[in-house]
């Protein structure tokens, strides 16, 4: 082993927090890329994506987790088993919190009192997130309200969406990672199969677009993907609605709300996997696609949760 590798570290950090509180956004930051999607939705994030950044000598293996709720739905338990689980796997916990909501302290007290309950000495960041949008002193009360309740091991004050305060951020996380060979190579910025992400962008292109119209009863899966010669490439996804009055909402008057959906995804995978993208969208109504253990299994959820 060279004496580089000797002090290089590499670990777990789970990003840990109630709903829509900007875990994915600020994953997408610390890693520099996008990984995760985003929406002004909450319970977006279904699965475990793990994202991947460097600093120095580090390699910090990012998990952003779905929101932790009270679950109803079977596939909501095993969401909130897999934000659970993140935190099992983590070397460090990262808690963030949106300091722009009217009560965060009670919002984040349960979670809390469940990563005390769960956690066995590893080290508990508190990230307030939003802090844009909030006065300075109740920033500061905010910050001691949350550090009464447990024992951070540090605390940032960052805007995820504009990036302020996460470079200080990385840094304290990057110095936490264990002496480590790292587990990725230098350049690879997540582990999330393609064909996931792929139906990920434009279940998140369907949010963007229907955020007033659409429940949260739908999902995306790749069902195809075809290599050309001309380096190009053919997707075809599924778009699973529970009713035919959902179908109606995706498809829009003449196919033109698909049609926008589908350009928007394509332009996007187009940027990631720098080539050109022939995306077909497909709707079908599945009324119970919600409890199938079969589509739990391709976001890596268990099943039995």
């Amino acid at each position: 082993m060279s004496e580089e590798q000797q002090t290089r570290r590499c670990g777990f950090v789970a990003i840990i927090g109630a709903p829509n509180a900007g875990k994915s956004t600020l994953m997408n930051h610390l890693v520099g890329t996008k990984v995760s999607i985003v929406s002004a939705r909450v319970q977006t994030t279904r699965t475990m994506v793990r994202g991947i950044a460097l600093h120095g000598e580090s390699q910090v293996i990012f998990i952003d987790t779905p929101g932790i709720f009270k679950p109803k739905r079977r596939l909501d338990k095993a969401m909130v088993a897999a934000a659970w689980q993140g935190g099992v796997e983590a070397d460090v916990i990262m808690v963030v919190v949106d300091a722009a909501r009217p009560d965060p302290v009670s919002e984040s007290e349960d979670i809390l009192r469940q990563i005390a309950a769960r956690q066995d000495q590893k080290p508990v960041i508190l990230v307030l997130n939003k802090v844009d949008k909030i006065r300075k002193e109740k920033l500061l009360d905010l910050s001691v309200a949350l550090n009464d309740r447990m024992d951070f091991a540090a605390t940032f004050m960052i805007s995820a969406l504009k990036g302020s305060g996460i470079d200080d951020l990385l840094r304290d996380l990057a110095d936490r990672m264990p002496l480590s060979p790292w587990h990725f190579p230098e350049d690879q910025v997540s582990d999330m199969p393609m064909r996931l992400l792929a139906a990920e962008i434009t279940r998140e292109k369907l949010f963007q677009k229907l955020y007033q119209e659409l429940p949260q009863s739908l999902t995306v899966e790749t069902e195809a993907w075809e290599h050309f010669k001309d380096g190009s490439v053919k997707i075809n996804q599924i778009i699973y609605v529970m009713r035919d009055s959902q179908k109606s909402i995706v498809l829009g008057k003449g196919g033109a709300q698909i049609k926008s959906v589908g350009e928007t995804a394509r332009h996007e995978l187009e940027d990631i996997l720098e080539t050109r993208v022939h995306l077909k969208l497909f709707v079908k109504v599945r009324e119970g696609w919600a409890e199938d253990p079969d589509m739990f299994r391709q976001w890596g959820l268990d099943t039995k949760a």
